[in-house]
């Protein structure tokens, strides 16, 4: 990264037995020397833990009121843990949650996805192909013939219809990091929504909350 800093993003989390106050300034910094940088762009809780949340976001904002960070976000939230959050002084301070979302892992549209939205918080969604899961269904794959796309982008084009969401696939070549940025640019059409509705049904209650 040396020389084209500017060019890249960096997210890094810090671990919920590490989330204490100091633990969490201490590991923040910890990732600043390994990564030879200054500051983090987006710095996350990687999932509830035992430490108090009033400690980790206090140690959240002084970590970014010393640059060390530019944002702060948590992963792996349910709706009750983003209600938790925002009951402590600052938690409304919350950028994003990065939770899995993908056609497979729907349950968090029930409520988590339309409270996120209501407080203006961006949903980061990871694994939007399943593990490559999505990659082997023919309802995809018609619909990829179709619209002479790869599967793999029309899966994550489907991550990206609603807005505030974030679609974060992985990549294991420069092709596929091609793909990958070529599929924020796909809108589709009504008929393909349904047709992977029928396929990959909405909630109809709550469910757990998925992770991966």
């Amino acid at each position: 990264m040396k020389g084209r800093r500017e060019e890249v993003f960096i997210v890094s989390k810090v671990l919920p037995h590490n989330a204490s106050r100091h633990g969490t300034i201490k590991a923040c910094e910890n990732s600043l020397h390994r990564l030879g940088i200054e500051s983090i762009d987006l710095y996350l809780l990687h999932w509830p833990g035992r430490h108090p949340l009033r400690d980790t976001v206090e140690a959240f904002h002084e970590l970014k009121n010393t640059g060390k960070i530019k944002a702060w976000g948590v992963s792996n939230f349910d709706t009750s843990d983003m209600e938790e959050l925002w009951s402590v002084p600052g938690g409304a301070d919350c950028q994003t949650n990065q939770i899995l979302y993908n056609l497979m892992r729907r349950g968090v549209e029930w409520d988590l996805l339309p409270w996120c939205e209501k407080k203006g918080v961006s949903v980061m969604a990871y694994s939007p192909l399943e593990q490559g899961r999505l990659l082997g269904n023919e309802k995809l794959r018609l619909i990829a013939e179709q619209l002479n796309l790869s599967v793999a982008q029309i899966a994550i084009a489907w991550t990206l219809r609603k807005k505030g969401i974030i679609s974060i696939p992985k990549a294991s070549s420069i092709k596929h990091v091609e793909e990958n940025i070529a599929a924020w640019s796909i809108e589709l059409e009504k008929k393909d929504c349904d047709m992977l509705d029928d396929e990959f049904k909405p909630p109809l209650k709550k469910e757990m909350l998925g992770i991966l």
